[in-house]
């Protein structure tokens, strides 16, 4: 499946162990963003929506090593934001890796040429190169000309250099089966270790709220694209072939949101990291704490067209451990892209969304400004709420569009 032997074998023993000793919720895969800062402004992104002040905030070394001492997950991927502008960096990836953990450093590649010789190669870190999409579908997703070629550019330099390398891929209502088929042959043909694809979340912050899949449209696509590559067979994805299956329409799961814990410079994000609802200060608290009925497919309208990795692939995993012959049918035999598509859950008894993200983010600028240092009455860009009457496909009744 493009996944190392090594790392299958590790991550199969820290599973096993889990279903053993008969815990509930666990981490697969800690998703760790130690800053927001970007240097892409991607209109389908909600991540980079934030006053100066917060985008200037930088996890500490130190407070990442704490983070996965305290989750123990046996993968860390790391996200943001862009994560080579963070200057520990290197020194972060080399952490978890002296921790025997598995390592993915996502990049837009920007950056990567510049950085590449801070790094060394390791059959346990990987970067992850954002693609998503032939020239053209990745220049409109990053709203940039010329950041395919840079990205091209920089898995040729880092395979090269011995690195592993994958791409990640979000796609989006736009896409078209036999054009992203396509580009799934010519990344394969690059030598990439994998491929890791997911349908788009609908951000309520995103600029662009035009473009997300609903979950019927997420089925049909992915079925048009695993059926022009034997069912998924023949393309390296580092994924596990029940979640692909998911994505067909062949399994209705409930999501795991605890099974890849997000830490930000927030704190522990609640329930996911996609939705960022509350925050916690430990990975206990998070784990206790959190209200995880609440969310969820069928429990709360924001989450009803999610189908995205982060809260699913752990879903898949859990259903591949627990039903393996199934699992290796869908192994050997491919997936299925044709027939009735597994019955959906109900969306009818889901509570509707709240909008606390603006709260979270005056809370964050207070404890900000209560640590800097005094420099006269000069506290950086200022909040500004509008409200709007929300509905399908917007933000919703409270949303900040600017920072004074």
């Amino acid at each position: 499946m493009g996944i190392p032997m090594l790392q299958a074998a590790r991550i199969g023993a820290y599973l096993m162990k889990q279903q053993l000793s008969g815990r509930k919720r666990y981490p697969l895969v800690l998703m760790l963003e130690p800053l927001f800062r970007c240097n892409l402004a991607c209109a389908g992104c909600g991540k980079i929506d934030y006053p100066n002040e917060i985008l200037n905030q930088r996890l500490s070394y130190e407070q990442c090593m704490e983070a996965i001492d305290e989750c123990g997950a046996p993968v860390v991927s790391i996200a943001g934001g862009e994560p080579l502008l963070h200057k520990d960096m290197p020194r972060i990836v080399q952490g978890y890796l002296e921790r025997k953990k598995f390592v993915i450093l996502c990049t837009n590649a920007l950056l990567l040429a510049k950085k590449i010789d801070d790094y060394k190669p390791s059959p346990a870190f990987t970067w992850s190169i954002h693609l998503d999409g032939d020239q053209i579908m990745h220049d409109k997703s990053v709203c940039q000309d010329g950041v395919y070629e840079k990205a091209v550019e920089a898995i040729k330099l880092a395979k090269s250099k011995g690195f592993q390398v994958s791409i990640n891929c979000t796609l989006f209502n736009d896409a078209d089966p036999e054009r992203t088929a396509r580009f799934f042959d010519e990344v394969t043909a690059m030598g990439l270790n994998g491929i890791t694809v997911s349908p788009g979340y609908a951000y309520e912050r995103a600029p662009d709220q035009q473009h997300f899949l609903n979950r019927t449209k997420t089925k049909e696509l992915f079925r048009g694209i695993l059926s022009r590559g034997r069912g998924g067979k023949a393309w390296p994805f580092t994924q596990s072939r029940m979640f692909l299956n998911f994505l067909a329409g062949n399994e209705a799961y409930k999501c795991t949101p605890w099974g890849n814990p997000t830490r930000t410079v927030f704190g522990w994000q609640k329930p996911c990291y996609l939705l960022g609802e509350g925050y916690a200060k430990t990975f206990k608290e998070l784990m206790d704490d959190t209200e995880w009925d609440k969310y969820g497919v069928g429990n709360y309208e924001k989450c009803a067209d999610c189908m995205v990795h982060s809260g699913f692939e752990a879903s898949a995993v859990k259903h591949m451990i627990t039903n393996p012959i199934k699992a290796l049918k869908v192994q050997v035999g491919g997936i299925r892209t044709t027939g009735a598509m597994a019955k959906d859950i109900s969306l009818d008894n889901q509570r509707p969304a709240d909008y606390v993200f603006s709260g979270h983010v005056e809370k964050k600028l207070a404890e900000i400004r209560a640590t800097a240092p005094a420099k006269g009455a000069k506290h950086g860009p200022r909040v500004k709420i509008t409200r709007s009457p929300g509905g399908a496909g917007e933000a919703g009744p409270e949303s900040i569009v600017a920072a004074e």
